[in-house]
């Protein structure tokens, strides 16, 4: 007869004998009875040892077996009022499947919190944490959301390179690779793919995916390889059109991950708050008044900066708006592809910041062939070297626009962790390139 097997999520007083299978969290040896705890994804189930009342050979190598262990055991359920589940299993016999070393490179139960770099280098224990791995079930969540968001909104999920002749946004954040002996890079975004989609007739699109900037940054908000949501939508009469599709995708995620991450965000003790709309919009200009009259002396043209934009959003919360827009940046702050607000040295540009920090970046594209080349020039780039990107301008380009989010930055500003690592599975960063 094979086993009936059980988690800690389904299993049930009435089930009689079953099998669980997990890793050995803690023992418990009282003398005559000993108590071994053993977790799965889903928690944790009790087993109860009276030593008198079941084989000694189960007892003496079930209570000796190491922590983090890998073991089945088979036993009866009984109702119990001593533990969470109200069930505990008296073993009838239980094989060890995968004994752990000795001693254990972190705790996972223990109170003593290791360094950050210790439970990267041992990401696989630190994961055994529930609350740690709550995070990344809720990632999961956020990933689905984001999907289900895009397809309401009929856009198209797209995959763009992430091997390129040429970069986004210039050569100082670009990882250069040898492509079969010819220079080549990685990609920061899938910016100059997706608006060439813009002239397909694939009028909305988006993707979920990896980006990479090497940027030699090494803050808690700073990594060289990020998950990225973009988004490219063409037909609009200006970014005030993005910015209101950004904003119902925005309010999606947020209600979705307050109604389907409630067990994970138990484990955290966090709650989600959905934010205000519509969204406050603030322009640089504004924002350049509010941090200096809080201080932080900025030059016109400057950017704001991680201290400028702690500033806003200390001022904001003060207002009890946690996400908001910073409109019509400085048109030589911003990248080629962005269009210029004609007459004025601005741009049609913004930033979503939530928290006091920026988590997406968008606005309406050049689509003029002609203007956008001269501007290629205004930043010291040469059209030559984006022939291909280009060619897409020349035979009928509608007006477009768009955005990009770092997912991981996200998260990390949803849950109120410290450090984007937090967030990241296996983080990479200046000083990190394993495991």
């Amino acid at each position: 007869m094979s086993a009936v097997y059980r988690d800690s999520g389904s299993i049930a007083a009435d089930d009689g004998e079953v099998t669980i299978r997990g890793w050995v969290q803690e023992i418990r040896n009282l003398g005559g009875i000993s108590f071994v705890i053993i977790r799965d994804r889903f928690g944790t189930v009790q087993v109860t040892l009276p030593k008198k009342k079941i084989d000694p050979a189960v007892f003496e190598g079930l209570t000796s077996v190491s922590r983090e262990s890998v073991v089945y055991v088979t036993g009866n359920v009984k109702e119990s009022n001593q533990t969470d589940l109200g069930l505990e299993l008296i073993p009838s016999s239980f094989k060890v499947i995968s004994p752990a070393a000795v001693p254990l490179p972190i705790g996972v139960i223990d109170k003593v919190n290791a360094e950050m770099d210790t439970r990267l280098n041992n990401r696989f224990m630190d994961l055994r944490k529930p609350e740690i791995r709550a995070v990344f079930e809720l990632k999961s969540i956020l990933f689905d959301l984001i999907e289900e968001a895009m397809r309401e909104l009929d856009f198209t999920w797209v995959n763009t390179p992430k091997i390129s002749g040429s970069g986004a946004e210039g050569g100082s954040t670009l990882f250069e690779v040898d492509y079969f002996g010819k220079p080549a890079y990685l990609a920061q975004s899938p910016q100059l793919h997706k608006q060439m989609l813009m002239s397909t007739g694939l009028d909305r699109v988006f993707e979920l995916g990896p980006a990479f900037r090497a940027e030699h940054s090494n803050t808690n908000r700073h990594v060289t390889e990020f998950q990225s949501f973009d988004g490219e939508m063409a037909w609009i009469d200006s970014q005030d059109d993005i910015m209101a599709t950004l904003e119902k995708i925005m309010d999606y995620i947020f209600r979705g991950m307050a109604r389907r991450g409630g067990y994970f965000l138990g484990l955290l003790d966090k709650k989600i708050r959905i934010p205000k709309r519509p969204y406050p919009v603030l322009t640089y200009s504004e924002c350049l008044r509010m941090v200096r009259e809080r201080g932080l002396d900025l030059k016109d043209g400057e950017d704001l900066g991680t201290e400028g934009e702690k500033i806003i959003g200390d001022i904001m919360a003060e207002k009890d708006r946690e996400l908001y827009w910073i409109t019509e940046y400085p048109e030589d702050a911003k990248p080629f592809y962005i269009m210029e607000k004609e007459g004025t040295p601005f741009s049609f540009s913004f930033d979503l910041d939530y928290k006091g920090q920026e988590i997406s970046s968008g606005g309406q594209r050049e689509h003029r062939y002609d203007v956008l080349t001269e501007r290629m020039r205004k930043k010291d780039l040469d059209p030559e070297d984006f022939e291909h990107y280009l060619d897409a301008f020349k035979y009928g380009m509608p007006p477009h626009g768009g955005w990009g989010i770092g997912v991981d930055r996200l998260l990390t500003k949803m849950l109120d962790l410290p450090n984007v690592r937090e967030g990241i599975l296996f983080p990479r960063d200046v000083s990190r390139l394993s495991p």
